[in-house]
């Protein structure tokens, strides 16, 4: 089996590849020099290709796709020609521009894009009635301490990557669009710099949605913390449930990692995607509109 991992722009393909590696040789294509050195130091066997056409080209039987935002919709479109199942790793889209020209792209059940925590084994175990749920929250921790210093600033910047509304916030929105569907809207966000002054979005946010079936929902995003940690509350007419996801001793499989690389390697073996698109679509809707209600 072979895997192209098209693209080393953010810091997941470099965690899918140490399950990837377990399971088949590694084809790499990257424009920065110092990241594709990184990868190559950690995987020396890895096939290095000089542009994403080249990759493309060696035939892989499965794509993970990892560009800056601007750029996926393109590199998606030329994956998409090959026929290839592909992972985007999360935000497929950051900005308006960016949602509607994948919408014009012909994308089906052979391209998976997600949060991973959706696959973390705390989420998956868990039993949730949507008809019985009155309103719901996510809480999001997760340190952005990382861009004041300069690091990736595409990521930050929110016309490109979204910042950190968008690139921590799909984290709460993927967990309760998994819970209760894709019928929900944007009611209002809000976002602020509490304590990281060289950022060029917001260290904390909140959204509030809305399904179509009248449930309320809530999505805080805390981008200033010493740990990592999600959680999503369930309240009903009994009280109120806890979803904890952390990392524990297992990384990988705590925060959904593994399960993500499963899920993919099941569509290299024909499945299809286990996330329809009309959820990931639903998602990041939420996401753009949230960062157009709240400008940097």
């Amino acid at each position: 089996m072979r895997i192209a991992l098209a693209g080393l722009a953010t810091s997941h393909p470099y965690t899918d590849a140490r399950t990837l590696a377990r399971h088949a040789e590694l084809v790499v294509w990257e424009q920065d020099p110092d990241r594709l050195r990184r990868f190559t130091d950690e995987h020396p066997g890895a096939k290095v290709a000089a542009g994403l056409d080249d990759l493309l080209a060696t035939g892989p039987d499965g794509v993970v796709l990892t560009v800056p935002n601007p750029q996926t919709p393109g590199a998606l479109r030329a994956v998409l020609e090959t026929g290839a199942p592909v992972f985007v790793n999360k935000p497929a889209a950051a900005t308006r521009a960016q949602l509607d020209a994948l919408d014009r792209l012909e994308i089906t059940d052979r391209v998976l894009s997600s949060s991973v925590l959706r696959f973390a084994p705390a989420f998956t175990a868990a039993e949730v009635d949507p008809a019985a749920v009155l309103s719901v929250r996510a809480t999001v921790r997760h340190d952005v301490g990382l861009w004041a210093t300069g690091y990736n600033p595409w990521q930050d910047t929110p016309g490109e990557g979204g910042g950190t509304m968008v690139t921590m916030g799909i984290h709460g929105v993927e967990l309760l669009v998994a819970l209760l569907g894709p019928d929900v809207r944007l009611a209002g966000a809000a976002g602020a710099i509490r304590h990281y002054d060289g950022l060029r979005s917001e260290d904390c946010g909140v959204m509030a949605l809305r399904w179509d079936s009248g449930v309320t929902g809530a999505v805080e995003i805390i981008g200033v913390s010493e740990a990592e940690a999600y959680t999503v509350t369930v309240h009903t007419r009994e009280g109120s449930r806890d979803i904890v996801i952390e990392g524990g001793d297992d990384v990988l499989k705590g925060l959904g990692y593994e399960g993500t690389v499963e899920a993919f390697l099941a569509m290299v073996d024909g499945a299809p995607s286990p996330v329809p698109w009309a959820q990931t679509r639903a998602v990041l809707d939420v996401l753009v509109s949230a960062r157009e209600a709240v400008p940097a």
